[in-house]
């Protein structure tokens, strides 16, 4: 095979994969009613001037499917970071006890996992066309190559194998969501 043509398999494959684990990163965001330290991940916080992850600032961990303890490393932290969970506007009230931040995560109704599992099929949807746009840009890169000489049957398997390629993470994809789905809908 072709070198040029390798290389653009190459470049599709990775560019797939990112957007399969963008995915999946994505998907971790949406809660399915059990606590996640991930949940708090979008959650920034002003440490020294600088705006900082909170797990670079605190231990965060579930000690239990309803319950995310957030513990500072330096207690006059409290505050900022209880102020960040409540700007971030992801529906928790932390408590402050002087030593950690409790959060309760509240049981969720039939109408929110309706609204979390939406949310799912649309990070599904932005990635399938993330995918899908990868494979049309290696299609017209191989017939590019095929209008400076490339032979027209190494451009056909090229084709050939960026449709296998998008075929495989579209199906990696929606068996992620069906998962994601399944895990948001399970009282």
């Amino acid at each position: 095979m072709n070198e040029e043509i390798s290389f653009i398999l190459e470049e599709a494959e990775e560019s797939m994969r990112n957007a399969f684990e963008h995915l999946e990163r994505e998907f971790q965001k949406i809660r399915a009613g059990k606590a996640n330290p991930a949940m708090l991940d979008g959650v920034r916080v002003e440490y020294y001037g600088t705006m900082s992850p909170l797990d670079q600032i605190a231990n965060i961990n579930t000690p239990d499917p309803r319950q995310i303890i957030v513990q500072p490393w330096e207690k006059s932290m409290l505050s900022p970071i209880e102020k960040a969970i409540m700007a971030a506007n992801l529906g928790f009230n932390p408590q402050n006890n002087g030593e950690v931040l409790r959060i309760n995560v509240p049981p969720l109704t039939e109408e929110r996992r309706r609204d979390l599992v939406k949310k799912a099929k649309t990070e599904l949807e932005n990635a399938k066309v993330t995918i899908r746009n990868v494979r049309r840009a290696g299609i017209d890169a191989g017939k590019k190559l095929e209008k400076e000489g490339v032979p027209e049957d190494e451009v056909k398997l090229l084709e050939k194998e960026m449709q296998t390629l998008t075929d495989t993470y579209s199906e990696k994809a929606d068996k992620l969501f069906e998962l994601k789905e399944k895990d948001i809908m399970t009282v």
